[in-house]
């Protein structure tokens, strides 16, 4: 402990003195007061304690070296000091476990003044990596560290050995998947573009199991197109039979009133022809006459009968576009109810392979998680992260991203598993 000679050079030290001691206890306090709101002490965290004491008599420092050094929390979660004994350190910050020290070394040493303890964090206790990883196990924790930054520093994840297969079967059992995935999808669409024919609708809806993708709303269009035009064209053709019966009707109604006019004329000639034969009787018209007369009539006759031929296949005609119209519909039905039922079966075989060829890459992916970290791979893989964390004495499991901050003692759980598609 050091003395001063005088009482002036006393007093002209001591400002200067207590400011170097305050600043000391500041500077060593700082780490604690910067972690005393966001960590919790733990057991294997190792602190670095430091006690001095400002002497307000003698206007000195002292330190206590004793006491100061590192420590390291046991496992029953307690801390081993000089003089002070046991102390309960688990779940407790560096500023609460550094203000019962000073307390305890003022009642036990019966000091005026009560001594400045800090206590800083020398080491952290360790994180800890399971599952898909390369090389679980505890590795030393850092302040910042993220789940992305534990596994790599386990060697990122988990690797097929050399000469292995596994990666090979994933990429072929993911090409054919995607293929299949996106027939599939094709299948979809179809499907309803056939269910909204068969309905008569106006529009396509999208089928719930595609969402609202690029792709998906790409093949809606394209069959929204297809749509429209089978549509035009099946319009166009019952158009074509509407217009023919129209005509034929009109032809009809046409030699209808032709077979009026030329019974007409019959009945004049027949009445002519009546009246001469009536005068040639009596020796007053020439038979010439009379041969002209029965001439007319008959060429009206059979005018008359070439209408009602011309007539009935007119008829007939439009009975033909009549039974044409509603074969072209049965027939487009039936054409419908066709596709319906091979997209169906071509569904149900595509969900078939699609199974299979995921079982395939589940097997090669319960081999080797290099199949997710291949290009493309990413996207027929779910990579899981979960934190087992230990609260107040009792174990959690957080869900956790790769950007997720550690605390120390984590235990962070890798898991692959194939995406639901």
């Amino acid at each position: 402990m050091k003395t001063f000679p005088n009482a002036a050079s006393a007093a002209t030290a001591f400002p200067v003195r207590m400011l170097g001691g305050l600043c000391l206890a500041l500077a060593l306090a700082a780490p604690a007061a910067a972690f005393a709101e966001e960590y919790r002490l733990g057991v294997m965290d190792k602190l670095r304690i430091r006690v001095a004491e400002w002497q307000t008599a003698e206007g000195a420092i002292r330190d206590w070296s004793a006491v100061s050094g590192d420590y390291s929390i046991g496992a029953d979660g307690a801390l081993s000091l000089p003089f002070i004994g046991t102390l309960p350190a688990d779940g407790r910050t560096t500023a609460e476990l550094a203000e019962e020290i000073g307390r305890k070394m003022q009642v036990l040493f019966g000091l005026k003044d009560l001594p400045s303890a800090s206590v800083e964090i020398a080491e952290y206790r360790p994180v800890y990596l399971a599952g898909e990883v390369q090389t679980p196990g505890a590795y030393p924790y850092a302040p910042g560290l993220t789940v992305l930054k534990a596994v790599s520093l386990g060697g990122g994840l988990k690797r097929a050995d050399p000469g292995q297969r596994f990666t090979r079967d994933f990429l072929r059992s993911e090409g054919e998947a995607a293929v299949q995935l996106a027939e599939r999808n094709r299948l979809l669409i179809r499907r309803a573009r056939i269910a909204a024919e068969m309905g008569a609708a106006k529009d396509i809806v999208m089928p719930k199991e595609l969402g609202d993708s690029d792709e998906a709303r790409a093949i809606l269009e394209s069959e929204k197109a297809l749509m429209a035009s089978r549509e035009k064209r099946l319009r166009l053709q019952l158009t074509a039979l509407a217009d023919l019966k129209s005509l034929l009707t009109n032809e009809i109604d046409a030699l209808g009133k032709k077979s009026e006019t030329q019974t007409r004329q019959l009945e004049l000639v027949q009445g002519d022809l009546t009246k001469v034969d009536s005068l040639a009787e009596k020796g007053l018209a020439i038979s010439s006459r009379r041969l002209a007369l029965e001439q007319r009539a008959a060429d009206l006759q059979a005018a008359l009968l070439d209408i009602d031929t011309a007539s009935l296949k007119a008829k007939q005609d439009i009975n033909k576009a009549s039974q044409d119209e509603t074969n072209l519909q049965n027939d487009w039905d039936a054409q419908l109810a066709q596709e319906m039922q091979n997209t169906e079966q071509e569904l149900d075989t595509l969900t078939l392979k699609l199974g299979t060829s995921r079982d395939l890459m589940s097997e090669a992916m319960l081999q080797s998680a290099d199949a997710v970290t291949l290009k493309g791979g990413a996207s027929a893989a779910n990579i899981g992260y979960s934190i087992l964390r230990t609260v107040k004495g009792k174990a959690e499991q957080i869900r956790a991203t790769e950007t997720t901050p550690i605390l120390p003692g984590d235990v962070v759980k890798v898991d692959i598993s194939l995406a639901t598609q």
